[in-house]
């Protein structure tokens, strides 16, 4: 050991010294490890640092090389400490450079300068990240199972029943300044800000809107509100979403409501198929008394034109009759006779014969001779349909007796 005396001895010996210059005390040779001298050890301290700057202790050469290695000295610490000014923004910060606790500055990603401490100081915190707040639960991360917070989620609606809320809100920092200084709690101001939008959306809501069809707008509602608010508090905070996470009624009442809305549900479905009942009978009627109207209105005109041109003809009739008496007579005579005559059966007679051979008296039935030469007819077209499918019939059964 650097300490050991010439001889070998170590600490023991007439000429072994200790570490600190003094020799062991004790009897003998054989004395054990002692205790530094205080005093001594201050003494050699002052001795050394006067060498060091100059002093009494040492020649005038070493005094210049002492004032040399002390301007080197102090050369290196403040080019260390002016060194230490560099620092570095990554790209998802933004640095805040602080003067005397005071902001002087914002800067940009990279690397960067600001006067040494303790004049300026910065600050980096992360803008484009993405950060999450969860109202009403928390899910744990990972870490355990998620938990209820029924002081954060039971809310009132706006027909004064309680729901069960859980929603999350995303929020990024889009002013570093404004978010270090003007709000001391930004996480905590945040979800408290979110819980009273909240409750303020939810109190003007039904229930029936709020679990169904209006979660959307109410996320969408509170996004907005909460922008404004965050604003107007000057919290350099961004609300990028707000989503819900749940949305029913209390564990104790949610059966109960389920059972309502199944109740509801019947009834839109049972209005739905009266009114689409309603829907298809409702133009069929109408469309059957619009037919009614108009088969009444032609009727009508039907009557009224028959009327008038029989009053028509007759008027001319009348004329006819006073220039022509025994003309227009016959003509009546005769048209009014077709009229009765021409849908029945007729016989002719010859009234002047005085019968023929054997008293038959002479007879000519039109009617049953028109019908009888219809029935020929009849008989004869079906006779040459049928005689092509004979010949074929009988050729068939000829070829099968060969």
């Amino acid at each position: 050991m650097p300490w050991n005396s010439q001889g070998g001895g170590g600490w023991q010996g007439g000429g072994g010294q200790g570490p600190w210059g003094n020799r062991p005390s004790g009897s003998g040779g054989g004395g054990g490890q002692q205790p530094p001298d205080l005093e001594e050890l201050i003494r050699k301290s002052q001795e050394k640092i006067k060498g060091l700057f100059g002093g009494s202790g040492g020649g005038g050469g070493g005094g210049g090389v002492s004032i040399k290695a002390v301007g080197i000295v102090g050369l290196v610490l403040v080019g260390l400490w002016l060194a230490s000014g560099f620092y570095r923004v990554l790209p998802e910060e933004q640095g805040v450079v602080l003067r005397f606790g005071a902001l002087d500055r914002l800067t940009t990603p990279g690397l960067n300068y600001h006067l040494p401490a303790p004049i300026e100081s910065v600050l980096t915190p992360q803008v484009t990240r993405v950060n999450r707040i969860e109202v009403g639960f928390r899910s744990g991360q990972g870490t355990g199972p998620a938990r209820q917070l029924p002081e954060e989620a039971l809310m009132l609606t706006g027909d004064e029943n309680i729901i069960d809320i859980n929603y999350v809100v995303l929020w990024r920092i889009n002013n570093a300044a404004e978010y270090l200084f003007n709000i001391r709690d930004p996480e905590n101001t945040v979800t408290v800000a979110a819980e009273s939008v909240m409750r303020e959306v939810i109190g003007q809501t039904p229930i029936i809107d709020a679990t169904t069809e209006g979660r959307r707008a109410i996320e969408q509602r509170v996004r907005e509100e909460l922008q404004l608010l965050m604003n107007e508090y000057g919290s350099g905070i961004t609300i990028e979403e707000v989503q819900l996470q749940k949305s029913d009624p209390p564990p104790e009442v949610i059966d109960a409501f389920r059972d309502v809305q199944r109740a509801q549900a019947d009834r839109e479905r049972l209005q739905n198929q009266a009114e689409a009942f309603a829907n298809d009978i409702l133009p069929r009627a109408r469309g059957e008394a619009e037919r009614l109207l108009q088969e009444a209105q032609a009727y009508e005109q039907e009557v009224v034109a028959r009327a008038r041109g029989e009053g028509d003809r007759f008027t001319q009739v009348l004329t006819a009759y006073s220039a022509a008496k025994d003309v227009t007579i016959q003509r009546i005579y005769l048209e009014t006779m077709e009229q009765v005559l021409g849908g029945t059966n007729k016989v002719i007679i010859d009234s002047n014969g005085q019968g023929g051979a054997n008293g038959v008296i002479p007879y000519l039935p039109l009617p049953d001779l028109e019908r009888r030469a219809r029935e020929r007819d009849a008989a004869a077209d079906a006779t040459r349909d049928l005689q092509p499918i004979e010949r074929g019939f009988g050729a068939r059964q000829d070829g099968a007796t060969q």
